[in-house]
C-alpha cells in the first residue's frame, strides 16, 4: 500500500529544511527548529503539518518579518525545470510552510510579501498564500496580479488564474472575489490565449469554478471567447464547461453544438454482475439507436447515482463520447465503473441507479447492488 501524502512532511524533510537555513543565516538554531517543528509531527494531517512547520519557521526566523522573509528566500532552490507541473509529484510541496508563512506573517508588508510570492510560485505555487492579499487589500493586489499576466515565467501567469479561483481547493473563500466575477475574467481574458497548457489549464478551472456561482458569466464569456476560438482556445472553453455539461446545462450545451434535444432509444444494457463488492467494478455496455430520419451529434455521459453513508445518493458523471450517428443508426458503448475506496469517494453498500446522458438528458439504465467487501483473511492482512 502506497505511503499517505501527509508522510511527506516527515523529520526527515524538517531536517532539510533546518539546513538549508543555517546555511544562509547563522543566526538560526537548526536543533531547536527541528525540535520544535517535528513535535507532534506524526499526529497531524497534510495541511496541518505544513500549518505546524511554518508556525515553527515564525518562532525560529528574525521576529522582524523583514529579515525573516530574506532570510527564508535566500534559502530557496532552483526553479521548476518546466513550463509543467506533470510527473514532479509531491517535490514542490516543500515549499508549503514557506507559503503558509507569507500568509500569516507578512500582510502588513505588501511589498515584500508580493516578491516572496513572486519567486516561491516558481518553486511551487502561492495560490493559496495570495488570497489573504485579495482579501485585505483588493485593489493593489489586483494591479500586481494584472502586471503578472505579462511575466515570462509560465508559472507566475498560472498564479494569476489559480489563486482567483472561486472556489479553489483546500482555500480561504474570497468573499471580494465572488462579489466581482467580472474582475476575474478581466484577468483570464488576458490569459485565454497564453502559449502554454499549463497556463490554459488553469484559465479553465477558474471558469469551472465561476460557473458554479454566476453560471450566466460562465456562459457569455465562453460565447465570446468562441468566437474565431483558435483549436486551443476552444480545448480550454470545453474544459471549463465540463462542469456545466454535466450538471447538463442547456445554454452550454447549445454552445459546444450538442444543443438539440435527442431522438434516440436505449437497447441491450447489459451491468455486470448485477451484484458487486466493494472495491471491485461493474462493467456496463448499452446500444444506443437513432430514431431520427436525420443525422444527430450526440454527447454520451453515463451518470451513476453512488449511495452515500447516510443512506442518500449524490450523482457522478462518467465522460464517455461524442457520437455522430446517421439515420436510424445504432453504436454500442460501454464503461467500467470502479467501486474502488477513494479519498474523495467511498463506495456504500445500496442500490445504484444507472442513466445514460443523451445531450443532457437522461435515459434510465437500470442499476447494480453493491454489497460490502470481503473481510480480509488473517494471511492478508
Amino acid at each position: 500500500m502506497a505511503e499517505p501524502l501527509k508522510t511527506f512532511f516527515s523529520a526527515a524533510l524538517v531536517k532539510r529544511l533546518a539546513a538549508d537555513l543555517a546555511e544562509v543565516s547563522a543566526d538560526f538554531s537548526p536543533r531547536a527548529f527541528i525540535k520544535d517543528a517535528t513535535a507532534g509531527l506524526d499526529e497531524l494531517e497534510l495541511l496541518d503539518r505544513g500549518q505546524h512547520i511554518a508556525r515553527a519557521l515564525s518562532k525560529h526566523l528574525p521576529p522582524a518579518y523583514p529579515n525573516a522573509i530574506d532570510v527564508l528566500l535566500r534559502s530557496l532552490g532552483p526553479e521548476h525545470a518546466t513550463e509543467e507541473l506533470v510527473g514532479v509529484g509531491m517535490a514542490p510541496f516543500f515549499y508549503l510552510p514557506h507559503v503558509l508563512f507569507v500568509a500569516e506573517r507578512g500582510l502588513d508588508h505588501f511589498e515584500l510579501s508580493m516578491r516572496a510570492q513572486y519567486e516561491l510560485t516558481k518553486r511551487f505555487s502561492a495560490e493559496r498564500s495570495i488570497r489573504p492579499y485579495i482579501a485585505k487589500d483588493p485593489e493593489r493586489t489586483f494591479a500586481v496580479l494584472r502586471d503578472w499576466t505579462r511575466d515570462p515565467n509560465a508559472h507566475v501567469r498560472r498564479l494569476v488564474s489559480e489563486g482567483t479561483r472561486l472556489r479553489l481547493p483546500w482555500a480561504m473563500r474570497v468573499a471580494w472575489l465572488d462579489r466581482n466575477p467580472e474582475r476575474v475574467i478581466e484577468l483570464l481574458d488576458r490569459l485565454k490565449d497564453d502559449p502554454t497548457t499549463l497556463v490554459r489549464r488553469s484559465v479553465a478551472n477558474n471558469l469551472n469554478d465561476l460557473g458554479k456561482v454566476h453560471p450566466k458569466l460562465l456562459i457569455a464569456t465562453c460565447g465570446k471567447w468562441l468566437e474565431d476560438a483558435s483549436t486551443e482556445r476552444r480545448a480550454l472553453v470545453e474544459h471549463a464547461l465540463r462542469s456545466a455539461i454535466k450538471r447538463g446545462e442547456a445554454p452550454a450545451l447549445s454552445l459546444l453544438g450538442f444543443g438539440k434535444k435527442p431522438s434516440v432509444e436505449l437497447e441491450d444494457v447489459r451491468l455486470h454482475p448485477k451484484r458487486v463488492r466493494i472495491g471491485s467494478h461493474v462493467a456496463v455496455e448499452f446500444t444506443l439507436r437513432s430514431t431520427n430520419r436525420m443525422a444527430q451529434n450526440l454527447l454520451v455521459d453515463l451518470r451513476v447515482h453512488f449511495v452515500k453513508a447516510n443512506g442518500t445518493s449524490s450523482p457522478k458523471v462518467f465522460k464517455l463520447k461524442r457520437v455522430g450517428l446517421g439515420a436510424r443508426e445504432k453504436v454500442t458503448l460501454s464503461a467500467r465503473v470502479s467501486l474502488a475506496v477513494h479519498t474523495t469517494r467511498k463506495p456504500h453498500p445500496g442500490h445504484h441507479d444507472v442513466e445514460v446522458l443523451v445531450n443532457g438528458q437522461a435515459i434510465a439504465a437500470g442499476g447494480f447492488e453493491v454489497v460490502p467487501a470481503r473481510p480480509r483473511s488473517k494471511s492478508q492482512e
